[in-house]
């Protein structure tokens, strides 16, 4: 059934600055069975592509010189099956490894706490923090655990440099500074930091279907988030190339998955003289720059947003992170299924004995959107005011409106907790859900929104992109490559 545009999906274009007259533009095919989970997680999921797809459709009427936008569409069935796109991945027919072994929920003296191990790094951190050797088995690592306090281990785990959080309940999480700090920010922060002339990007000659065309975006981001934000902005034309440190490799099945559309390279800016010089010109005609490492740690090479406005004015600055640049975690590293731990989730998911998880990592995939959909709004504001601009959203910030809303009744389960409805988008921006009792779609085989292709990886089966406005795009220019194997020049 195509529904009418939901409050959800209107507090999140809002939130990015949208102009509410354009949500008669965008409708919805729901579809009962994605993502079922206790919290209203495909609403929320919906709401947050179907911003995506809205700034893209904004931005490519924009650069066409239409006078109306696209409409534009979501279904539940393309953004369930994306939102578990690394589940759905296959290389060669091969399943890729989700979690690590230490990466798990784990029984304390006084309750539960869960762990992040996937990196070797991480691994290696947890294992020291706790006094274990390194080839410590998972037996040995619950009996050490079992017999500690979960605050203490998360104290402990997080001064060695590891990843380790105690489950709280969504009341807990709100008494702790960190979650008091996150409630009281916008769901997605964004800004102008300098002033600069406007942006010129050539026009679309009538074609809105790839309105990132001509941007150049630096991507400094890891895992899910972040990778599905730049994701993204190169399915909509952008070129995107990914720069990591050699030193640490992204694991592989990860890479694969969030690396269509763009290309890899590898640059130490710690040492070598050259690598610098080579970022630097990089850089020096990016239009977008997006940063998913923990807030202060790209820092000291001028990467902070405030000092790329002054090196790059105009530039527009993504910047992701756990748990919010601000409260006493601000500096903290974390990842999807650790936030679902701290904010109450994990509590919420539960069955009353042992903890839960949502049925996607569906913070990751829905805040990365959110920041694609920042970058997209930002980059159609500039074309008009100019000025270097900046978007922030946090996981933690998801999460919170996951599981309170906006303190307004405009949170994902607004809609989720009436019943199935049948109308169009229509000319009101408000966009309602009737009850009208009429039966949704279902979503059951993922087929019809997977794909296979030919890569230098080997033959992937993946996730098709579930952004979708004026019939297209419907998939990626290209295929992933090995991580590290491209030169660090633009296209």
């Amino acid at each position: 059934m195509t529904h009418s545009t939901a409050p959800s999906t209107e507090f999140a274009w809002t939130a990015l600055g949208g102009d509410p007259g354009l949500l008669p533009r965008l409708s919805t095919v729901a579809r009962s069975g994605a993502l079922e989970a206790r919290l209203p997680v495909r609403e929320l999921a919906r709401a947050c592509v179907g911003a995506c797809a809205l700034a893209a459709a904004e931005l490519g009427a924009r650069r066409a010189g239409l006078a109306d936008l696209p409409e534009a569409r979501v279904d539940d069935g393309a953004v369930a099956t994306a939102f578990v796109s690394e589940r759905h991945l296959l290389v060669d027919g091969r399943a890729p490894v989700a979690f690590a072994p230490l990466s798990r929920f784990w029984r304390t003296a006084d309750g539960w706490v869960r762990t992040h191990a996937n990196y070797p790094h991480h691994r290696a951190r947890l294992l020291g923090a706790l006094g274990l050797p390194d080839g410590a088995s998972v037996e040995a690592v619950a009996g050490c655990l079992a017999e500690r306090p979960a605050v203490e281990v998360e104290d402990a785990v997080y001064a060695a440099g590891g990843l380790a959080v105690a489950l709280r309940t969504p009341e807990e999480w709100a008494r702790h500074e960190q979650g008091a700090a996150v409630a009281g920010q916008p769901l997605v922060e964004h800004g102008t930091l300098g002033s600069a002339v406007p942006r010129r990007l050539p026009p679309l000659a009538g074609d809105p279907l790839s309105p990132a065309a001509g941007l150049r975006v630096l991507d400094l981001t890891r895992v899910i988030a972040g990778p599905v934000a730049t994701r993204t902005l190169a399915l909509l034309g952008a070129d995107v190339l990914r720069v990591d440190p050699p030193e640490l490799p992204e694991l592989a099945d990860q890479h694969t998955d969030t690396g269509f559309g763009k290309r890899s390279a590898t640059l130490d800016l710690t040492a070598g003289r050259h690598d610098r010089q080579a970022f630097e010109e990089l850089l020096a005609s990016a239009d977008v720059v997006v940063t998913g490492y923990r807030p202060g740690a790209l820092d000291r090479f001028g990467l902070s947003a405030e000092a790329l406005a002054e090196r790059r004015p105009g530039i527009v600055v993504g910047q992701l992170s756990a748990w919010g640049a601000y409260g006493p975690w601000g500096g903290r590293r974390g990842f999807d299924s650790l936030v679902q731990v701290a904010t109450g989730i994990a509590a919420l998911e539960g069955d009353g004995e042992k903890p839960g998880a949502l049925p996607a990592q569906a913070l990751d995939h829905g805040t990365g959107y959110l920041l694609a959909a920042g970058v997209l709004r930002a980059v159609t504001e500039g074309l008009d005011e100019g000025g270097t601009r900046f978007v922030r959203p946090a996981l933690a910030r998801t999460a919170a409106w996951l599981t309170a809303g906006d303190g307004a009744g405009r949170g994902p389960g607004a809609e989720a907790s009436r019943s199935g409805t049948t109308t169009a988008a229509s000319g009101s921006s408000e966009g309602s859900y009737s009850d009208s009792g009429s039966a949704e779609a279902s979503y059951g085989d993922p087929a019809p929104w997977l794909a296979e292709a030919d890569s230098a990886l080997g033959r992937l089966r993946y996730a098709l992109p579930p952004v979708s406005f004026a019939g297209g795009p419907g998939d990626w220019s290209r295929p992933p490559g090995p991580w590290g194997a491209d030169s660090p020049r633009w296209v």
